[in-house]
């Protein structure tokens, strides 16, 4: 029951708001919680085991890492020496256990069989005999759900916030149904205390300005609940009419890239580039939608990053809660060791702070992306797609005192509108690329693929009626380029600091729902469903 099925649309979500409206405050939390459950149990059925236990897992361990962290100093010096360094020493294996379970949980279900593949390969090369791998089952989203457990963890062993005796409000945490298959990854300080902040009353009711809600930060007024469904019917758009059609040239594309010449190449990695940022960020807006109606505001997950200039200003806009989780769990841990400090120490007196800063750069975002490449599935083109990012991040470091000689000394000025749009064009390149090795089938169908662009071109492909011979005719092309072209106008606006809403809700009551009848019949008429259409499954809940 994906988020973009009727039978959650039509069906589970009005039902589970209905509940919700009119059960008294203190039933609520328990109607989310009863509904995530089973919204999770429909979905995996019996392995809704490993939420459960996840569930009990962080609620015990959170309690246990925050009683032994009482009375120690907030040095991690003092802390080391007596009367606290048996506590001390405590307190970290019993974090060290708690997460250590929690990714070895995701890792024996999501990486057993790739390594064991690999060991294989290895066995068999030397004359020995291979390994049956175990036939696991994955359930959705617990590499989403897995990560929050441990933020959470780290904060409590942290002592950034304290231990949550509340089991429900961390069964809501980790498992609310909104986020349950594609995220966003929250950090405890997001989301968990709005769950102890429900309405007293469900009732909507009109005010004079637009967007005005009660501070619980649940929706109490028509315009907020349109609000809500609104942003489900835009994500509804960019999934129905764009990614899903999009999909059925990619799948041939991918499918068959043995037989497709350079420019085909490029219309495979262009058009997957887009089919994922169309279906991912569109069902982030049914999930911040959904979560909306029940006054829980999730964190953001994209903020326009086809207009990004540089690499790793892409990913601090593309699914930002993981690169948010990266940063907090993982990049500034590494950064701040003892190693890191040694290590930049050293070489700030031997080679200067140039080489110290990119040493250490190196040293910390090395994990980061070798854990995103990972994270994303286990496989070669998954790695090579982590590792892909950590050089061209680190060449954009190590180049800084070039790219400011070059303007410096040309004169060019760096934020004008030409060198802006040629660097927003070279950030393109970069991000089609890197989503080539990542959607296609293997490493090396990867580099297969990429050696295609050097040879043989054929850019008249684009317009001799090739495009028209992948299962799309010329109204799935005009939906296609239509739909992307309003998706664009729309960020572009918001990239200027336009916000769409407020402009929606300043507007005669008549235009506005004409607005929103709009998109709504823009969403049945133009999707891609019915007959010749096969559900496409959600990209991200296989992650």
């Amino acid at each position: 029951m994906g988020y973009h099925q009727l039978s959650y649309l039509l069906g589970f979500l009005p039902l589970v708001f209905l509940l919700f409206s009119i059960c008294p405050k203190r039933s609520r939390r328990y109607v989310l919680a009863g509904a995530s459950w089973l919204y999770f149990f429909l979905c995996s059925r019996y392995l809704i085991v490993y939420l459960l236990g996840t569930t009990v897992w962080a609620y015990l361990m959170g309690i246990w890492i925050g009683k032994l962290g009482e009375g120690l100093p907030e040095s991690a010096a003092a802390a080391s020496r007596e009367p606290y360094r048996k506590q001390a020493m405590a307190h970290h294996a019993v974090m060290l256990l708690a997460n250590g379970v929690l990714f070895g949980v995701l890792f024996y279900l999501k990486y057993t069989g790739f390594f064991v593949r690999q060991l294989n390969k290895l066995f068999v090369h030397a004359g020995g005999a291979a390994i049956i791998a175990p036939r696991l089952l994955v359930p959705i989203g617990i590499s989403f759900y897995t990560l929050e457990a441990v933020g959470y963890l780290l904060e409590v062993y942290w002592r950034r916030i304290p231990a949550d005796r509340d089991f429900i409000r961390i069964a809501l945490f980790l498992g609310f149904f909104p986020q349950t298959m594609e995220g966003p990854i929250a950090r405890y300080g997001d989301t968990a205390m709005q769950f102890s902040s429900l309405p007293e009353k469900a009732e909507i009711t009109r005010c004079g300005m637009p967007g005005i809600q009660a501070q619980s930060g649940v929706p109490r007024t028509l315009e907020e609940m349109t609000a809500s469904a609104m942003r489900i019917c835009w994500g509804m758009f960019k999934k129905l009419v764009v990614a899903d059609r999009l999909n059925i040239i990619v799948a041939t594309l991918f499918g068959e890239y043995e037989k497709q010449n350079g420019v085909l190449i490029i219309v495979a990695a262009v058009c997957y580039t887009v089919q994922l940022y169309m279906e991912f960020s569109g069902m982030m807006d049914v999930v911040i939608g959904s979560a909306r109606l029940f006054g829980i505001r999730l964190p953001e997950n994209f903020r326009q990053p086809f207009f990004s200039q540089t690499a790793s200003e892409f990913w601090r806009r593309w699914h930002i809660s993981l690169g948010a989780w990266l940063k907090d769990y993982l990049f500034y841990p590494v950064a701040a060791s003892t190693t890191a400090k040694k290590l930049g120490k050293r070489l700030r007196k031997m080679s200067g702070r140039y080489v110290a800063k990119l040493a250490v750069s190196a040293l910390a975002l090395t994990p980061v992306w070798l854990f995103n490449g990972l994270w994303h599935g286990a496989e070669w083109n998954y790695i090579f797609y982590g590792i892909y990012y950590l050089v061209l991040l680190l060449l954009e470091l190590a180049l800084e005192p070039v790219k400011a000689g070059f303007y410096r000394r040309t004169g060019i000025h760096q934020n004008g509108r030409g060198a802006t749009l040629l660097r927003i064009l070279r950030t393109w390149v970069i991000i089609f690329t890197g989503e080539m090795f990542f959607r296609a089938p293997g490493l090396r169908a990867g580099f297969c693929m990429f050696r295609s662009l050097f040879h043989g071109f054929g850019i008249s492909r684009l317009w001799d009626g090739t495009l028209l011979t992948f299962g799309l005719g010329m109204a799935d092309w005009t939906a296609i380029i239509g739909g992307t072209a309003v998706v664009f106008l729309y960020d572009l606006l918001r990239e200027r600091g336009f916000s769409i809403r407020d402009w929606v809700f300043k507007r005669k009551l008549p235009v506005r729902w004409a607005l929103y009848n709009a998109l709504i019949f823009a969403v049945i008429i133009f999707g891609a469903y019915g007959t010749g259409y096969q559900a496409v499954d959600l990209i991200y809940a296989g992650f």
